[in-house]
């Protein structure tokens, strides 16, 4: 499968990325392109996500206002936009939900790709399953990506990382490895180690072995930032607030 031929679009995206290697801060590609890049799936798209260390964003930010591109600090937590016309570059350094944050680790792991002409970085494919597995809404849900970066490029994934990266939110690894299970009856021997399975299914159990948390939590929010809402605006759970001691 190729990209499509929009000779607009196309051009949008090589003036960019052109932009992009010549500011000099390091940057890497994610969203449509990396899952492109990983399945050889692509959607028509008029955005481009790239991927930056927090510190790096202003530089970008500077590089492309001077080049007449109109800029936006949108929420300084994690995400900047450049606007040209009617396509854009989201500018990411973290996610919505604070979870996850744009290191060092991630230009390690990045591949290099020619996309429009240019080199360019992917971000790594733990990242990508990493970041998609949050985004769990009403409006959108990216299940269907993780489990196609899971069938073309699972066997290629490195397991430990992306463990240790979901250590804390576990639970959500085992339910999308399950739900690849059910996707894909015949490829999952081949592409979940099994010690991945057992490890999180051990988890599954010895938890009913340990006492309920004595605060109620919602950890709902992290997945979907709309429709948990009245969980902790009404039925009293916490989220993002902690009880001090």
């Amino acid at each position: 499968m190729t990209i499509n031929d929009d000779k607009e679009a196309h051009a949008f995206f090589s003036r960019a990325l052109s932009a992009l290697n010549e500011c000099g801060a390091d940057y890497l590609l994610g969203g449509a392109f990396a899952v492109f890049h990983y399945t050889g799936l692509f959607r028509d798209t008029k955005d481009l996500d790239v991927y930056c260390k927090h510190t790096d964003a202003p530089k970008i930010l500077k590089y492309f206002a001077d080049q007449g591109y109109k800029t936006e600090y949108t929420d300084v937590r994690w995400l900047a936009k450049i606007f040209y016309g009617d396509y854009f570059i989201d500018l990411i350094f973290g996610n919505v939900n604070n979870v996850v944050r744009v290191d060092d680790s991630w230009f390690e792991y990045s591949v290099c790709s020619t996309l429009f002409g240019c080199d360019v970085r992917i971000m790594p494919v733990e990242e990508l399953f990493w970041s998609k597995i949050y985004v769990q809404n009403r409006e959108r849900y990216d299940g269907a990506d993780m489990n196609h970066i899971l069938l073309k490029s699972g066997k290629d994934l490195n397991w430990e990382r992306l463990f240790d990266k979901l250590e804390e939110h576990w639970h959500l690894l085992l339910s999308q490895v399950i739900q690849f299970q059910f996707v894909y009856p015949a490829d999952y021997r081949d592409i979940i180690p099994k010690w991945v399975f057992d490890e999180l299914i051990k988890r599954a159990q010895e938890q009913y072995d340990l006492p309920p948390p004595v605060v109620k939590v919602c950890r709902g929010p992290l997945i979907d930032q709309t429709q948990y809402a009245v969980d902790v605006k009404e039925w009293d759970y916490k989220s993002y607030t902690i009880v001090t001691v």
